[in-house]
C-alpha cells in the first residue's frame, strides 16, 4: 500500500512534501479527472475505456498555452510617458500683440485709428509691429509704445484608473500543478491577464470619436470617460464635429456642442476664444459615403505641410495596416520606395537610435515613422473605409502616469482566505494616468479615406 494516502500522516506528508510519493497519488486524482476549467469542477468522468489497455491512455494537453488573438500595443507604446505631477496645465492662446492664427496677420488697413486696441487685435498693421521713435513716449499710440500682454487659458485633467480583477480557486491552482496541468496556474493568468490589461488601454487611445456621442449604446453615467481620452477626441476640431452631428454627414454623432463630444479637458471646443484646441483635420467634403475620396500623395503631403506650417513637428504616424499597404501600392506603383528606419519605443516615446543594433526597422514617408496599429478605426459611413492616419508631436503628447501598473494578489495561497471572501485567490491588475496634450494644432488626422 505504499504510496496511498491511508490516513491523515499520509495527507500530510503528500501536502507538504515530508516523505510521501507523489506520482502514485497524482495519478489517482488524474483519474477522477482533473482538466477542467479554473473555476469549474474537476471531478468530471472519463470517457468509457475502449480495449482492454483502456485505462492505460489518457489525453494529454501539454503545459503550454498557446494565444490565438492579436494582442498588440502600438499606440500605448509610441505614446511619450511623463509622471502626472499636476491637474492642469496653462495654455498661451493668443499673441501679447493679437492674434492667434499660425502666423502674424498683417492684413490691418494703415489709414485705421491709433487705438489701444489696435495693439492687441488679431490683425495688426504692418507700420505698428513694435518699431518706435527716438525718445519714444510711454503708453504713447502715436510712438506705438503700449503695454500688451499674451492671452493664457488653464486646462484641467483627472487621472483615470484602469483596472482589471481576477480569480481562481484553491483547488484549480492544485490540480494544474499535476500530471498535465499548465502548472503554475498564477503565472500562466497573470501573464494573459497583464496582456489584456495593456490591451484595452491601447484600445481606450484609438477609441472612435463616434463612440463619446449619447446616440450610441454608451450612455450609462458617461462611463467612456473614465478610460483614457482617446486620440481621436483629441486630435479633432469644431469643423470635424459639427459635419459628423449634421445630416449631410451621416449624422454619426449626436449635437455638435453635445458636452460628451465638445469638451476637451474641461473647455468646449465650439465656445468662442477656444479655436487653440483645434488640431489639423483632413476629412474631404463631409462623411457621407459618397464624399469618401482616395488616399493620394497629394492628401498626405497637404496634412505634412499645413502642420509645419502650425509649428508642429509630427514624430510618428499611427494607422492600420490596410493604409499602410495603400500608400505602398501607391508609391511602388511609381517606382517609388518608402525608406525604413529603425526606431525605439522608450518611455519618452518613438525616438530614432543611430548605430545601435537595438529596435526594429518600420516604414517611413518624410522620415516620419509610420506604426501601424491592428486595433485602428476608420471615421465615415462607407463601408470599404481605409483606418484614418494620426500625425503625432509626441513632444507635446504623452501619457500622465499618476502610478504606472501594478498587481495585487491575496487570497489562501497568502494565508488570507477572509480578505477575499473565497477557497481561492483573487488579484488584480491597476495603472492610473491620462493622456495630456500641450500644442493641439501640432497634431493632424487624415480620416474619410478609401
Amino acid at each position: 500500500m505504499s504510496g496511498y494516502i491511508n490516513t491523515i500522516a499520509d495527507l500530510e506528508a503528500q501536502t507538504y512534501g515530508t516523505g510521501a510519493t507523489g506520482h502514485i497519488s497524482n495519478q489517482l486524482l488524474k483519474a477522477a479527472g482533473t482538466v477542467a476549467g479554473i473555476h469549474t469542477a474537476h471531478d468530471g468522468a472519463l470517457g468509457t475505456p475502449s480495449g482492454i489497455n483502456g485505462n492505460l491512455y489518457n489525453k494529454i494537453y501539454g503545459q503550454k498555452v498557446w494565444s490565438m488573438l492579436n494582442r498588440e500595443c502600438n499606440a500605448l507604446s509610441v505614446i511619450s510617458k511623463r509622471p502626472y505631477s499636476s491637474s492642469g496645465w496653462r495654455i498661451l492662446k493668443k499673441r501679447p500683440a493679437g492674434g492667434a492664427g499660425n502666423k502674424l496677420d498683417i492684413t490691418k488697413a494703415s489709414n485705421t485709428g491709433l487705438s489701444d486696441a489696435l495693439y492687441g487685435d488679431d490683425q495688426l498693421r504692418a507700420d505698428r509691429l513694435g518699431g518706435v521713435p527716438e525718445n519714444a513716449s510711454l503708453d504713447s499710440n502715436t510712438d506705438g509704445l503700449i503695454s500688451i500682454a499674451p492671452e493664457y487659458d488653464t486646462l484641467f485633467t483627472s487621472p483615470k484608473i484602469v483596472a482589471h480583477q481576477f480569480s481562481f480557486s484553491e483547488l484549480a491552482m492544485e490540480m494544474a500543478s499535476i500530471d498535465d496541468g499548465i502548472g503554475d496556474i498564477r503565472a500562466q493568468l497573470r501573464e494573459d491577464m497583464g496582456k489584456h490589461h495593456a490591451e484595452v488601454q491601447n484600445q481606450m487611445l484609438v477609441m472612435p470619436l463616434e463612440a463619446y456621442s449619447p446616440t450610441t449604446a454608451y450612455t450609462t453615467a458617461n462611463a467612456i470617460d473614465r478610460g483614457y481620452t482617446s486620440l481621436l477626441k483629441i486630435i479633432s476640431n469644431s469643423d470635424e464635429i459639427a459635419e459628423l452631428a449634421d445630416d449631410s454627414g451621416g449624422n454619426l454623432v449626436g449635437a455638435a456642442t453635445d458636452q460628451a463630444i465638445d469638451t476637451l479637458y474641461g473647455k468646449l471646443r465650439s465656445a468662442s476664444g477656444n479655436e487653440y484646441l483645434d488640431s489639423e483635420v483632413s476629412f474631404g467634403d463631409g462623411y457621407l459615403s459618397a464624399e469618401a475620396r482616395q488616399l493620394t500623395l497629394t492628401v498626405l503631403n497637404d496634412m505634412i505641410r499645413r502642420l509645419r506650417v502650425a509649428g508642429g513637428s509630427p514624430k510618428v504616424i499611427l494607422t492600420g495596416y490596410d493604409t499602410l499597404q495603400t500608400i505602398s501600392d501607391l508609391l511602388q506603383a511609381q517606382e517609388r520606395f518608402m525608406d525604413r528606419k529603425e526606431i525605439v519605443p522608450t518611455v519618452n516615446g518613438v525616438r530614432g537610435v543611430k548605430g545601435q543594433e537595438v529596435g526594429f526597422r518600420v516604414s517611413t514617408y518624410y522620415d516620419i515613422p509610420m506604426i501601424p496599429v491592428a486595433a485602428m478605426t476608420s471615421t465615415g459611413t462607407d463601408t470599404s473605409l481605409i483606418s484614418d492616419m494620426l500625425f503625432l508631436d509626441t513632444d507635446h503628447l504623452w501619457l500622465s502616469v499618476m502610478k504606472p501598473t501594478q498587481y495585487f494578489e491575496d487570497g489562501i495561497s497568502n494565508g488570507n482566505p477572509f480578505g477575499v471572501g473565497s477557497l481561492g485567490n483573487k488579484a488584480l491588475y491597476r495603472t492610473m494616468g491620462e493622456m495630456g496634450c500641450s500644442y493641439f494644432k501640432g497634431q493632424g488626422k487624415i480620416t474619410n479615406l478609401l
